[in-house]
């Protein structure tokens, strides 16, 4: 009887250690299919690019104070992102005093502007998804008047012609995973940017 029971216990410890090693086994097995599904959102946002080929290039529009990139992304993972654009102009700006007398600025400095968009990760599709952003407008008045007769005037920004603009996007958001640059041939006026005169690079 006691033979009998203690190969009972015999078999029931080599059982136990049967299933803790194979839970051992499996537990690398486990962390690296964790691993592999954390990644894949990263791996997939490695390769982000605009969708057109390798010359593609954003559509702009000058909206007078500021201006708005528009465009569709591919090669997204899951996970929400933001686009940013910040953007380089020529503001032409006016002076006027107490009399409300006014006269042209002399050479304002060149203004950059940003602004941001926010995607949600439900808007991707398939790795992809369209973009619209615009930049806030410039500070104006500005503050000292510094191209008026007299820091007493009051120097406002009536128009920005822009000459360069830089997109980039982050997936997740903090992660940089895009950067395109554009430069105008000829400084924007109002309306649409002829596709002609923009010139982008991707990195």
């Amino acid at each position: 009887m006691r033979t009998i029971l203690r190969c009972h216990i015999l078999r029931r410890n080599l059982l136990r250690r049967n299933i803790v090693r194979r839970g051992l086994g499996f537990l690398p097995l486990l962390a690296t299919l964790t691993l592999v599904v954390a990644m894949t959102g990263t791996v997939l946002a490695n390769s982000v690019h605009l969708k057109g080929g390798p010359h593609a290039a954003p559509a702009f529009i000058d909206n007078g104070l500021t201006l708005t990139a528009a465009g569709a992304l591919a090669g997204l993972g899951f996970q929400d992102l933001q686009v940013n654009l910040s953007a380089t102009a020529n503001p032409t700006a006016v002076c006027a005093n107490n009399g409300n007398n006014q006269a042209p600025c002399q050479n304002p400095a060149p203004v950059t502007v940003t602004g941001s968009v926010a995607i949600p990760a439900s808007a991707i599709k398939n790795g992809n998804a369209p973009f619209t952003v615009t930049t806030t407008p410039p500070t104006s008045p500005i503050p000292g008047a510094p191209d008026c007769p007299n820091p007493n005037w009051t120097e406002t920004i009536t128009d920005m012609a822009f000459t360069s603009a830089t997109i980039t996007v982050e997936q997740p958001v903090g992660t940089l995973v895009l950067t395109v640059t554009c430069t105008f041939s000829v400084q924007t006026a109002d309306g649409a940017v002829p596709t002609g005169t923009v010139s982008c690079t991707s990195s």
